[in-house]
């Protein structure tokens, strides 16, 4: 019998990309799980190899009918709008459907990768170390962190659980297959359009007195990076629990933004406005993964340097309209 791999979010940015690295791994029995209702999205899985196409809300009703052999579930599907404040939306999707997930795996001993968030470290007071014991102390900024951080305190609660579980706390993800994405598209998408539209980029100004303008601090990891580790989870199925996923060296958003123009092979003109200030209070100036206990738990892959991952993201993709 067929054993298939489950990706949530599958028309998304990362869970596309997620795909498309496992079709290049020669995996094709992939159930691709979305909302397909987004035109937008259409795009992102043009091309690729799947199995079968679920709608999201129809995924337990399919498996319960077909009885499906699943090797492995990544969960990738979130609503990660940081700017949607109503925390029904977020408990909806990020929290009671991600316990519908996890107890299919658990009843099923199913490995479950699944993408938890830094917005849960909040302002970072407690420092950006997966450790489970800090968990319950964190204070994220907004509904969406909320909601991530309170999937992963259930989790750890957890008696019952998947043979392997994986909560991954994803730092700032860029790259290919987030066109649909809008606001919540990276700096990177952000600031190529604005050179191609008008030839400079605006970045927030500080508002606090410690930090530069354009000297924020944000730990940028490659989507490249992301979907590869993911799988080496799967893989080599090291102790279950909550691993950062960043790469552990923080940047400014004025080296993003260099980067991007270096990519374009165009001159630097960064001008700074205002921060909105509905986010004003919300916003984070620094990031850092702690990513010693996923080394300590055997990955030893390097990782794209900013300026590699930025530079392969603008040539390659953004300047040929290409996607993963």
């Amino acid at each position: 019998m067929n054993a298939y791999v489950i990706v949530t979010g599958a028309a998304g940015f990362i869970g596309s990309c997620m795909v498309g690295f496992l079709n290049s791994l020669g995996e094709s029995s992939i159930l691709a799980v979305d909302e397909f209702s987004r035109l937008d999205k259409v795009p992102n899985l043009e091309g690729k190899q799947i199995a079968h196409r679920i709608e999201r809300d129809d995924l337990f009703s399919w498996l319960s009918e077909k009885q499906p052999v699943i090797k492995v579930v990544y969960h990738l599907g979130a609503r990660t709008d940081t700017t949607e404040f109503d925390y029904s939306v977020h408990e909806r999707l990020n929290v009671r459907y991600s316990k519908s997930v996890w107890e299919y795996c658990t009843q099923h001993q199913v490995p479950l990768v699944y993408a938890s968030s830094a917005a849960t470290y909040g302002s970072g007071s407690f420092g950006y170390k997966d450790d489970h014991a800090l968990v319950n102390k964190l204070e994220p900024l907004n509904p969406y962190g909320v909601s991530k951080n309170e999937f992963d305190k259930w989790a750890l609660q957890q008696v019952k659980t998947p043979p392997h579980w994986y909560g991954l706390k994803f730092f700032n993800v860029y790259g290919p297959n987030e066109y649909h994405k809008g606001r919540m598209a990276s700096v990177i998408f952000h600031s190529f359009n604005q050179v191609k539209d008008r030839g400079y980029v605006n970045l927030f100004k500080s508002h606090r007195p410690d930090f530069r303008d354009g000297q924020q601090l944000r730990d940028f990891i490659y989507v490249k990076d992301v979907v590869k580790i993911c799988h080496w989870f799967s893989l080599a199925l090291p102790a279950s629990g909550l691993y950062n996923l960043g790469t552990g060296k923080a940047r400014s958003f004025e080296d993003l933004v260099k980067a991007t123009y270096s990519g374009m092979e165009r001159s630097p003109d960064i001008r700074f406005i205002d921060m909105p200030e509905d986010i004003r209070d919300k916003y984070q100036y620094f990031t850092e993964a702690d990513m010693s206990k996923l080394h300590n738990a055997g990955y030893r892959e390097p990782f794209y340097s900013l300026e590699e991952g930025v530079g392969d993201y603008v040539r390659n993709y953004l300047l040929a309209g290409r996607y993963y």
